[in-house]
């Protein structure tokens, strides 16, 4: 992909020499649903980060003018028009508004590029700073305003922790919870998949 840059952020393929960065905030990764991300050591980090960087789904997120990987964004395409989005990011980078800033520029290239008609992600219910009260009282996902579109569901992983998510949902002319074929769907998307979350 090509790079987009915010006012303190650079968006950008993976590559050589991002695995120390990367190491840093997934050898313990916060959220639950990033567990199986794990890495161990420096040598797992390369690999992974050699990994991502033949994907186009996965977006690091820089520090302008340091180009310090301090997290990631991810977009699981599901064609032909609806995408999955999320994000990880470094605890020490935290509470700057890093996170929503990325989103934010993810979502307009996702929008305007690649023209995404929706998009979803899905929240982990303790995952309290990826989700905020609107000015009505309504909690809302960090990306411009995203609607609930699941309540609460709860998974089982591999591991059997359980996991309590909220789902989002982002359209691109509103959220009009329309299926594939343009007809409305029930807002109980059941039909998604747990492979996207953010933390």
């Amino acid at each position: 992909m090509d790079a987009i840059e915010t006012e303190r952020l650079i968006l950008r393929d993976f590559r050589t020499g991002d695995a120390p960065d990367l190491l840093a905030y997934l050898h313990r990764p916060r959220a639950s649903c990033f567990f199986s991300l794990r890495l161990d050591d420096l040598g797992a980090a390369e690999a992974e980060v050699e990994r991502r960087s033949k994907s186009d789904e996965h977006v690091a997120v820089c520090l302008r003018g340091a180009d310090r990987l301090i997290g990631d964004l991810f977009r699981v395409p599901e064609p032909p028009d609806t995408y999955a989005v999320g994000w990880n990011f470094n605890a020490a980078y935290g509470g700057a508004g890093f996170a929503f800033e990325a989103a934010r520029a993810l979502v307009a290239h996702l929008f305007a590029v690649k023209q995404a008609r929706r998009l979803y992600a899905y929240v982990l219910r303790h995952a309290q700073i990826s989700v905020r009260r609107s000015d009505s009282g309504r909690r809302e996902a960090i990306p411009l305003g995203a609607h609930r579109v699941i309540l609460l569901a709860t998974l089982r992983t591999n591991r059997s922790v359980a996991m309590e998510w909220t789902g989002w949902s982002l359209g691109r002319f509103g959220d009009r919870r329309l299926d594939k074929g343009g007809r409305r769907c029930s807002p109980a998307l059941s039909r998604m998949p747990a492979s996207a979350c953010a933390s």
